[in-house]
């Protein structure tokens, strides 16, 4: 047996359609392929609440060649999984989305190089002010990554904030973003434009741009971020369509 996994990666399906286009329906926005509607994996309508999220779903599969590589399609896979998975019941998800601030990223921080400490400083705490002025209580910080208990008023505000999201498409993207950057207040911020999503992305990778300066950069490591950046920015649209909706 070959261990290339090329050779055993099955087809990918051939393109059966010409034309992609963006249908307006009292259910929400339809992505039709030559006139027909789109339907998930579990056979459910592939109907979103937002113009700006269908046209980028349109968008990957008008892209696709003589084949579709569900890989190159984001916002169709994370739309796919809001339908089947989380609409029903985004609770759970939500849930899991505040559990993060338990162990936020931007909690913790380097005692050095002290040009690492000073770079989290000036560009994570920034974050935290606006939480503390969103969200009206403070975290704590540490230096290291020892686990650090959070105040329960600190964490019970965030679930508060969350809880506010009653909409199972901003829930999933919620927690794509707190997945993708290790920070479920990066995610509260993107969502509420506090940041945009290239400067989510660029905090929630200082550490690894740190090292990248020093040591140089990892192609394959880079390709895979790249790949990530793309599910970041179909969450971001997502959020931003809530946000200016």
């Amino acid at each position: 047996m070959s261990n290339n996994p090329l050779l055993a990666r099955p087809d990918l399906p051939k393109r059966f359609y010409a034309a992609v286009g963006v249908v307006e329906t009292p259910d929400g926005f339809v992505v039709e392929l030559d006139g027909r509607p789109m339907k998930t994996p579990a056979r459910k309508p592939l109907a979103v609440p937002s113009r700006d999220v269908a046209e980028a779903i349109r968008a990957e599969w008008d892209a696709q060649a003589e084949r579709i590589d569900p890989g190159t399609m984001p916002m169709t896979r994370l739309v796919n999984t809001t339908i089947d998975g989380i609409l029903a019941d985004p609770g759970p998800v939500g849930t899991d989305v505040a559990r993060f601030a338990e162990t936020d990223m931007l909690f913790y921080r380097a005692g050095a190089p002290e040009g690492l400490a000073l770079r989290q400083r000036q560009r994570w705490d920034p974050v935290l002010d606006w939480a503390k002025e969103r969200l009206g209580v403070r975290f704590v910080l540490t230096e290291g990554v020892m686990h650090v208990a959070q105040p329960e008023e600190s964490l019970a505000a965030v679930r508060r904030h969350v809880a506010a999201f009653d909409d199972g498409f901003a829930i999933a993207a919620l927690h794509q973003v707190t997945t993708l950057t290790g920070s479920a207040l990066l995610a509260l911020a993107l969502a509420d434009g506090r940041v945009t999503a290239e400067e989510a992305w660029a905090l929630a990778h200082l550490d690894e741009d740190w090292n990248v300066e020093q040591w140089g950069a990892d192609e394959e490591a880079m390709a895979r971020r790249a790949m990530r950046w793309q599910e970041m920015l179909a969450a971001a649209i997502i959020l931003n369509s809530r946000r200016e909706g």
